[in-house]
């Protein structure tokens, strides 16, 4: 494979090219007028506007352990931003042989983005062996992103922490990537948009949804291999089938289209260790579209959520089915939550300023790096 010489590389050995993150760091990327190319799975197609796309199917764990290996050689970046735990030791070491040689890429930036301990814990394959050795490939990764030029992570908690070039670039929403606030369709409407997993709440909400008859729902994102059995199942059985609609994976500008209209949008997630210390980006992402949410207790997302007033607490499939008849007989109640999303929005997501810090940064390394 041939490389495409490039300011900045985005390496990833786990995600789709679809990616929001991925998607918003390319964005800021270009705005500041780098060129950028971008290698992972799926589709070219799906990758981020205005890059270089180099995507190749999904395959296994070994295959994704060798890809790891040498997928670093192959970038033609003279920053090379990674974003998976596995991708950062052949990077450094790619990093020690070009600055030998006096070429391009000796910048190595690791993307911490989640907690990858305890993700671990929400993945169906990291069972007996494979969870052994996952956790010593994060484990050895978190020690070698202390050895990258940048450590950007997604919020404050994550490892590492003490670092001089750690830099913390949220997973907050950019608004142009997202429909501005739309009046709600006549018919009630709720919208699940990411992983589509039983720990991410796909059990729980297709429950609500067969206890609410006057509502329908939009799911998209890919659904986990080891939910597909159980969803086909649901499927052929469940009375709600017809009024639930999956759209799989799409690139985060589509993927939103289908908020504008929607009433709500849902984030039941299960408390996983990982989900009980993070803010899922989808909550911030649905009140910049005005949506109404329903979110279980998960500390952070309840604490928005009752703070900005735009939605309501469910600890349970009861409870969140109930909230949603009541907005259906009287949706003048759920017009004030959708208010006070928009005001919330209004004041507090125009664009990060961790963004731009990231953007100024890439482009200061880059300068550095020119011959």
């Amino acid at each position: 494979m041939s490389r495409i010489r490039a300011d900045v590389s985005l390496l990833t050995t786990g995600h789709d090219v679809a990616d929001a993150r991925l998607h918003r760091l390319a964005a800021v990327l270009l705005d500041e007028g780098l060129t950028v190319e971008v290698h992972g799975l799926g589709s070219e197609s799906a990758g981020p506007p205005g890059t270089t796309v180099r995507a190749r199917p999904r395959r296994g764990l070994v295959r994704r352990a060798l890809q790891a290996l040498f997928l670093p050689w192959t970038a033609g970046g003279t920053i090379v931003v990674v974003l998976d735990p596995e991708l950062v030791l052949p990077a450094l070491l790619r990093r020690s042989v070009a600055r030998r040689g006096g070429s391009a890429g000796a910048v190595v930036v690791a993307d911490v983005h989640e907690d990858y301990r305890t993700t671990l814990f929400d993945r169906s394959w990291a069972r007996g062996l494979r969870m052994v050795l996952a956790r010593l490939v994060v484990a050895g990764a978190t020690r070698a992103s202390t050895r990258a030029d940048v450590t950007l992570v997604a919020d404050d908690y994550l490892p590492p922490r003490q670092l001089r070039s750690r830099l913390v670039v949220r997973n907050v929403p950019l608004l142009e990537m997202l429909p501005p606030p739309a009046t709600p369709e006549p018919q009630p409407r709720a919208l699940y948009v990411g992983d589509v997993r039983r720990s991410r709440g796909l059990h729980t909400m297709l429950a609500v949804i067969e206890a609410c008859p006057e509502w329908s729902l939009d799911v998209v994102g890919p659904v986990a291999s080891a939910d597909r059995h159980w969803l086909t199942q649901w499927r052929s059985t469940s009375s709600a089938r017809d009024r639930v609609t999956f759209h799989g994976r799409h690139p985060p500008r589509e993927a939103w289209r289908l908020a504008s209209g929607a009433w709500v949008g849902l984030s039941l997630l299960e408390p996983t260790p990982a989900f009980v210390a993070a803010l899922p980006s989808k909550v911030l992402e649905y009140l910049a579209c005005g949506l109404g949410v329903v979110t279980t207790p998960l500390p952070r997302s309840a604490a928005l959520v009752q703070e900005s007033g735009a939605g309501v607490v469910a600890a349970d499939v009861e409870a969140a089915a109930a909230i949603l008849r009541r907005w259906a007989s009287a949706p003048g109640d759920l017009r004030a939550h959708q208010a006070a999303a928009r005001s919330w929005a209004a004041a507090n997501l125009s664009r990060s300023d961790h963004y731009g810090e990231f953007g100024e940064l890439m482009t200061r390394l880059v300068e550095t790096e020119k011959p």
